[in-house]
């Protein structure tokens, strides 16, 4: 689209104020089965403390200041030249889980620099450049997941992603955007729903910050989303007095807060005033604190203090106690005899983490390593996929003689194999670890670092893990395997002297393994094993 073909300027989108009056918001032809059957008929709902005399308020009056910057497109947003488009995507911001046809229109430049962002969490919004696009940036944002039970958290996390994109917008100095659907299939949110909360949230934002926003276009790729939208609009702009009265008796009363979230009064924050405190001076008069929705109301903290119920303040421990507890646990383990570091395994000492802990810890270094480059790791050839096993489980390689720490930071070699290992960790899997001349190396990790790999990686790669085949094994490694056999779930542990076990496991086709490994195996079983031919570069067995 560089060359301007196909690229549709902001002038040729048809304005809101300029769309006929067709589709308007009595009619009653929308598919009711799309409405949220759990939040109520949004569209019967009417509240008696919106009427002031024998006159309704109009919680959405005309503004015609707000209206002309209102536009809908029936197409790809990708065509349109605006300042911002906006990707619905997934937290890993990966092309599969982006809107359609985006990748393919932007080009691989977009998704490198997705790759760079560090994901993004769910209502939040992120902006990148649009390369191959007419727009200037896009806006990558995190629709939630619906469930009926949890109605009113998923409306508000989708407002929260439209608003989201629209303070970016503003923050990087931009005017006009061009939002399609945010809500997806497979996150099962109702269309229309999707649509109330986008259009709402819209216009709250605008009420506030119309003059920073020349256009918002409303994108639509379906005829049934444009009919939807047509229909939806009038009650949120209304261009007119009659569609003004016909959206006040469509709508319920005031449910929402200033930025178009949904309010349940059941929820509210209430404080009430505090009981009085025994006093022998004069009485004082009672300290009276309205009923808010903000938040708590400010106190003296000594007041506050003198009537807190410290059998609600023990419900949960001091974190300070409990930072000092688990330091003072910490040092009792480490002043006892640490014969694993003694034997030269390192340091195996110290409590075990909780599950807990264990998956903020895996969790953290996870979307830290999806965010950076880690391609001079993967040169070095420490740990790379196979093929799979010969019961078709994944297999992951590992070579430990090319495991040199003078060459390596262990701590994004760490992030690296979170990274590698997160596809395969989800279901029954394999390791081969490659031995062979490792033992001249003497910069090969100790078992207190693989210990700590091991609870990074988490629980779910030990009880995936099918089995761990060592190839061409030592006595030292035996010993260090065993000792961290202590630390981690019981895991199958297959020794292999030679090749040609190995393949009975594996076959030879589903590995690349170095030549050197070839060279080894022959010489430590004296011909029993198998060489490799350099001249046909194939593997045969000796005679």
């Amino acid at each position: 689209m560089e060359n301007g073909k196909n690229v549709v300027s902001l002038d040729k989108v048809p304005r809101w104020i300029d769309v006929e009056h067709g589709s308007s918001p009595d009619d009653e032809s929308g598919d009711a089965s799309l409405c949220n059957p759990y939040s109520g008929d949004p569209l019967t709902s009417i509240s008696g403390e919106d009427i002031v005399g024998n006159r309704m308020v109009s919680r959405f009056p005309v503004d015609h200041e707000i209206n002309e910057k209102i536009r809908i497109w029936w197409g790809s947003p990708w065509t349109l030249k605006v300042d911002a488009v906006v990707n619905s995507t997934n937290e890993n911001l990966d092309e599969v889980h982006s809107s359609h046809g985006l990748h393919a229109a932007a080009g691989p430049d977009l998704a490198e620099e997705c790759a760079m962002l560090g994901g993004c969490r769910t209502g939040m919004a992120k902006i990148t450049n649009a390369y191959k696009l007419p727009a200037r940036r896009v806006i990558h944002t995190v629709g939630p997941k619906y469930a009926a039970k949890y109605h009113t958290a998923a409306e508000n996390a989708l407002s929260h992603c439209y608003r989201s994109c629209l303070e970016l917008l503003i923050e990087s100095g931009l005017q006009s955007i061009a939002m399609d659907c945010i809500y997806t299939e497979a996150k099962n949110y109702p269309r229309e729903a999707a649509a109330h909360v986008a259009i709402r949230t819209v216009r709250r934002f605008l009420e506030k910050q119309k003059d920073e926003i020349t256009a918002i276009v409303f994108c639509t790729t379906t005829p049934f989303d444009t009919e939807i939208y047509k229909r939806l609009l009038p009650l949120y702009f209304p261009r007119d007095k009659h569609e003004e009265e016909v959206a006040i008796s469509k709508l319920p009363a005031e449910l929402w807060d200033e930025n178009g979230e949904t309010v349940i009064d059941e929820r509210k924050i209430r404080i009430k005033p505090l009981p009085k405190k025994t006093s022998k001076g004069p009485p004082q008069a009672p300290v009276d604190v309205p009923v808010t929705t903000v938040g708590l109301a400010r106190r003296n903290s000594s007041l506050l203090a003198s009537y807190l119920d410290p059998a609600f303040m023990s419900i949960s421990k001091d974190p300070d106690q409990r930072r000092k507890e688990q330091w003072d646990k910490n040092v009792e383990v480490r002043r006892g005899w640490n014969w694993a570091k003694f034997l030269g395994f390192g340091d195996l000492a110290g409590p075990h983490l909780t599950p807990s802990e264990e998956y903020t810890l895996h969790s953290s270094y996870l979307s830290k390593a999806i965010s950076l480059n880690l391609s001079d790791i993967a040169e070095m050839k420490i740990v790379y996929r196979g093929g799979v096993d010969s019961e078709g489980r994944p297999v992951m390689v590992v070579v430990g003689a090319h495991f040199l720490l003078r060459c390596l930071d262990l701590e994004r070699f760490i992030f690296y194999v979170v990274k590698e290992f997160e596809p395969l960790i989800q279901k029954p899997y394999s390791i081969i670890y490659v031995h062979s001349a490792a033992s001249l190396q003497l910069s090969i990790p100790d078992l207190g670092w693989m210990r700590r790999l091991q609870e990074i990686l988490g629980r779910k790669h030990q009880r995936n893990l099918h089995a761990l085949y060592v190839l061409h094994p030592n006595l030292h490694l035996k010993a260090s395997i065993l000792a961290l056999q202590w630390f981690v779930d019981d895991v199958k542990v297959v020794y292999v002297d030679r090749l040609l076990k190995l393949f009975r496991y594996v076959p030879r086709d589903q590995l690349t393994i170095p030549d050197f490994v070839f060279q080894h195996d022959l010489e430590v079983n004296g011909g029993k094993g198998l060489i490799v031919d350099p001249g046909k570069n194939h593997v045969q067995q000796p005679t």
